[in-house]
């Protein structure tokens, strides 16, 4: 059933947005931090060559590059300043909500409230420019003694000096996506992490489109296989956009409150639970894993012998956990579901919620207060989740069997990149309709005050 702000938003007229000045400058300001964003993706770091990167990003392609680089818009492809983006401080975040899930100090910082999640979003700054600067040292040396075993020179200048300057660069220019993303959420519309992450992937559109229009006219790509791909994305967005606004919402009941008239009331309010509690995190973690030992097994081919141990078992792990095969998509699948559980019983906890309740006095009709309220939450969240995990596994499967079949690669489309893209793209939209109802709110207050002078 459709809330009533939902039905006051589904009124709203789009004539006001002409009148709607700070909407109009803060939408322009995102896309204007948006281009800088782009323009970054294309400066390479001092002291490679961009040619020679490109291919070398060939031969490796298939691992957790693909994702990294998908992310970050190809910049990861092109070695830019930007190459690492905002995963880093995305992993950072990611490990400090879990330490604040199981360590006691920082559960209780996290309850201090606002002093508490700025301190914990300083831990996790910190824990970026960390992340930042061990992968970037490990890139450049990658890239120095990988370059340097396929006969490629990537580096111009290998040596200390440029993996310093490497460290430092990369660390600048995930640094300064940090600061824009916050400029884009605190001036602009949307949050701005994620809208850097979506502008990153849909960069790939163009790309993808227009090698499948090239591949349709020379014969490689069928009309009904571009026909079905189609398809196949609207049904997979309609699907995004309709689990993602699930909710199963539990009727919270308060005491009986004197009201104005005298009379005594009770209050209600509803708790949701999303289907999916856990969001994009599952798929993620899945495909890291599983694609972190491929990756590293397409570095170290060309150093091992595939007569050697090492390097049978090499060529084992490029035949059976490359993209499409069935033992990944079985491991994948497992990885979402393990996951999805996982990381809802981190963010979610049925013992403060129901704490919380008890403390304001409310509860779920038919249920103790306490402890049996805590055990039912967990019972609902339980099985709400099962049917979230199926419906992740289902968005992110899906494409990797299409990629399979047909050997077009959906990198942009694929489960996870098109849950963020939906997730983002709702959340930039309900922000927008929020401003406008403000706006129009404020129109009618204005009215209203004018004739209350009149009279």
């Amino acid at each position: 059933m459709a809330s009533r702000a939902d039905n006051i938003a589904s009124n709203l007229s789009l004539a006001n947005f002409s009148k709607a000045t700070e909407l109009k400058n803060r939408i322009w300001f995102t896309v204007g931090a948006l281009i800088v964003f782009r323009f970054l993706s294309f400066v390479p770091l001092p002291g490679v060559n961009p040619l020679i990167l490109s291919e070398l990003y060939k031969q490796t392609q298939g691992g957790i590059l693909d994702i990294l680089n998908t992310f970050s818009g190809g910049s990861l492809q092109r070695m830019s300043l930007i190459a690492l983006g905002v995963m880093p401080y995305i992993t950072a975040s990611i490990v400090v909500q879990l330490a604040a899930s199981l360590h006691p100090a920082l559960a209780a910082l996290k309850k201090e409230g606002e002093s508490g999640r700025k301190k914990l979003n300083q831990y996790t700054r910190y824990g970026a420019v960390f992340l930042t600067a061990i992968q970037g040292y490990f890139v450049a040396t990658g890239l120095e003694a990988y370059g340097a075993s396929s006969g490629l020179q990537a580096v111009v200048m290998p040596g200390i000096g440029f993996r310093i300057g490497a460290v430092i660069s990369l660390i600048g220019g995930t640094m300064f996506l940090l600061w824009l993303g916050e400029q884009i959420t605190s001036r602009g519309i949307g949050n701005g992490t994620s809208l850097i992450i979506m502008a990153g992937i849909v960069a790939q559109m163009p790309s993808f489109i227009g090698n499948l229009m090239t591949g349709y006219s020379a014969g490689s790509v069928p009309g009904y296989e571009i026909g079905g791909l189609v398809l196949l994305l609207v049904t997979l967005i309609l699907g995004i956009c309709f689990m993602e606004r699930a909710t199963r919402r539990l009727l919270i009941q308060y005491p009986k409150r004197a009201s104005q008239n005298g009379m005594m009331q009770a209050d209600r309010s509803h708790l949701p639970l999303k289907i999916n509690t856990a969001g994009v995190i599952p798929p993620i973690f899945a495909s890291s894993l599983l694609l972190l030992p491929l990756t590293i097994s397409q570095f170290a081919g060309n150093s091992v012998s595939p007569d050697t141990k090492m390097g049978a078992f090499i060529v084992w792990l490029n035949q059976y956990l490359a993209h499409g095969k069935p033992v990944y998509m079985i491991l994948y699948a497992l990885g979402i579901m393990f996951f999805s559980f996982f990381y809802t019983a981190v963010v979610f906890n049925p013992e403060e919620t129901a704490e919380n309740l008890k403390r304001n006095g409310g509860f779920i009709p038919g249920i103790r207060p306490g402890k049996s309220t805590a055990t039912y939450l967990d019972y609902v969240l339980t099985r709400i989740t099962v049917i979230g995990a199926i419906y992740i596994t289902i968005v992110c499967v899906v494409p990797e069997w299409v990629i399979a079949q047909t050997g077009v690669r959906l990198f942009f489309a694929g489960g996870t990149s098109l849950l963020i893209v939906v997730n983002v793209t709702v959340d930039t939209i309900t922000q927008i309709q929020s401003h406008l109802l403000a706006h129009q709110y404020g129109d009618l207050i204005k009215k209203a005050k004018l004739k209350g002078r009149l009279r």
